[in-house]
């Protein structure tokens, strides 16, 4: 404080030091919103009396005045918390403004405002109104008010002015600790979640192949990544939907900021709404500490629900209303949350059907399908069978320290004619669990792993490879070097069926090398 009361004070110097010191001391030792207010209005209490004193800040979004703390022994039908005044015409507004202090000696001879009939009316006869001034802006205001008229002096507004000073730096302090300790609480929430997504095994960690369906499904990643656009993945189970969500973040304008995923199928009914949207303290049993949900770990970034068919119709309407408002409210609290999320859905169900039988809400539905991309089964991309399984046989090598270096024929041959109704991430458990086996350099799969043949189709016919793209033929020990070849050669086909001249024989060069 650089200038001490005036001699002229109806309370003492010694006593206003004394308060001015112990809002000081609150302000220090206090950072809560509760106990930092109670302290001041108790220090104030022995300078100033008061049958009610409140705090207003301002919203600068919504140009108002909010009641944010309150003291009262008064009765009152609508002066309570969360109370809301313009900042125009009103008596809180007009010290706001003017950051000049409002005096009113006895509110029944001077009222102004349609706010001090309703304070008379709680009983009211006297207050003063003090700015809260940081850096010669204006934050909101301070306000004493009591029963009895002429209760209060100039001497009285000039220390609510001094003290006014301190409160404003208290409050300032207050809501950087606040918004430190939420930014904590969201970096610590995303470190953990990025540390489980680093310890997640991944079923792959790349997409691999070259089919034609394969290709089709990539293009149109390339497509939809810079656009921000919502996407929907379909897909049977093990086809790799989520590393066509990872593959389109990865490609987009948020890769800077985390991917989310929230499995819709594996949390229980009663808790999706606070994994997705979070909760406050006290929401409901067991609600012992504020709770991040993944839209708001995701602000910036991308959510993607996998499964997204199991959601409950209840939370459907909910997720509706983000996806088209940008806002929700976590469950237990009445105040609204904005978020930046650009949203990856995953089904392996049906939705249009889903949404006939009234299973899925027809409105979510034509929301999250704005640009659907279709995973193709591993059935239908045979071609690709020979790369996939010389990746995981590579990584299951290294992994479990064995050295594995070729398919032999018969395996290939096999893993060729099996329909993989489980798709890509079958076919990685089956590599793995035969290099767990393998006491060789070559692969070999027993009968215990994989059935001999393709299982009989509806019409009693084996399943075929996909006859648009042929497998290349494999050697007896399909080495490495010899796996490169064959998929650089699968790759070269593919492109020239694609450009539609599919050459007669294969493409070696003549015997003399022109």
């Amino acid at each position: 404080m650089d200038t001490p009361p005036r001699p002229d004070a109806t309370v003492g110097a010694a006593a206003r030091y004394r308060t001015l010191l112990e809002i000081n001391n609150a302000v220090i030792s206090n950072l809560t919103q509760d106990a930092l207010f109670h302290a001041i209005a108790q220090a104030l209490r022995r300078v100033v009396a008061f049958d009610r004193t409140a705090v207003f800040l301002h919203d600068p979004e919504r140009d108002v005045l909010r009641l944010f703390v309150l003291e009262s022994s008064l009765s009152t039908s609508y002066f309570t918390v969360g109370l809301e005044m313009p900042s125009g015409e009103s008596h809180v507004g007009r010290v706001f403004k003017t950051q000049r202090s409002l005096l009113r000696h006895d509110l029944a001879k001077e009222r102004q405002y349609p706010m001090e009939d309703r304070a008379l009316e709680d009983g009211v006869r006297s207050y003063v109104i003090v700015p809260l001034v940081v850096r010669s802006t204006a934050i909101g205001t301070l306000a004493v008010a009591s029963v009895k008229p002429n209760q209060y002096s100039e001497a009285d507004a000039e220390f609510l002015r001094d003290a006014a000073g301190q409160i404003a730096l208290a409050l300032e302090n207050m809501k950087a600790y606040q918004e430190i300790a939420a930014l904590k609480a969201r970096l610590e929430h995303e470190n953990v979640y990025l540390q489980e997504e680093i310890h997640r095994e991944h079923n792959f960690v790349e997409m691999v192949g070259s089919s034609l369906a394969l290709l089709a499904a990539l293009r149109k990643v390339d497509q939809v990544a810079p656009a921000d656009t919502t996407v929907l993945v379909s897909g049977e189970t093990g086809t790799g939907k989520e590393l066509v969500a990872r593959a389109i973040h990865d490609r987009s304008t948020r890769r800077g900021r985390p991917l989310v995923k929230v499995n819709c199928s594996a949390i229980a009914a009663g808790l999706v709404e606070s994994e997705l949207f979070g909760h406050v303290k006290g929401a409901f049993t067991g609600a012992i500490d504020r709770r991040v949900g993944r839209f708001e770990l995701a602000d910036g970034g991308t959510l993607f629900l996998d499964e997204v068919g199991e959601l409950p119709l209840e939370t459907q309407v909910k997720l509706l209303r983000v996806l088209q408002e940008r806002e929700f409210e976590p469950v237990g609290s009445s105040r609204s949350l904005r978020v930046d999320v650009r949203v990856i859905a995953a089904t392996n169900r049906d939705l249009a059907e889903a949404v006939r039988a009234g299973r899925f809400r027809a409105d979510l539905f034509y929301r999250l399908n704005v640009f659907p991309i279709e995973v193709p089964p591993l059935r239908e991309r045979r071609t690709d069978i020979p790369q996939l399984a010389t990746f995981f046989v590579s990584r299951f090598a290294r992994k479990f320290g064995k050295r594995v270096e070729a398919v032999s024929k018969e395996t290939l041959d096999r893993l060729m004619a099996y329909p993989w109704p489980g798709n890509i991430r079958e076919l990685q458990n089956v590599i793995e669990r035969a290099v767990v086996l393998s006491s060789g350099p070559s692969l070999e799969l027993g009968s215990e792993l994989l059935p001999a043949g393709a299982p009989l189709d509806a019409d009693g016919a084996r399943a075929r490879p996909e006859s648009a793209s042929p497998a290349p033929p494999a050697p007896a020990s399909l080495g490495l070097d010899a796996a490169l070849e064959a998929v650089e050669r699968s790759h070269i086909l593919a492109a020239l069926e694609a450009a539609k001249c599919t050459p007669d024989k294969d493409p070696s060069p003549p015997a003399n090398g022109t």
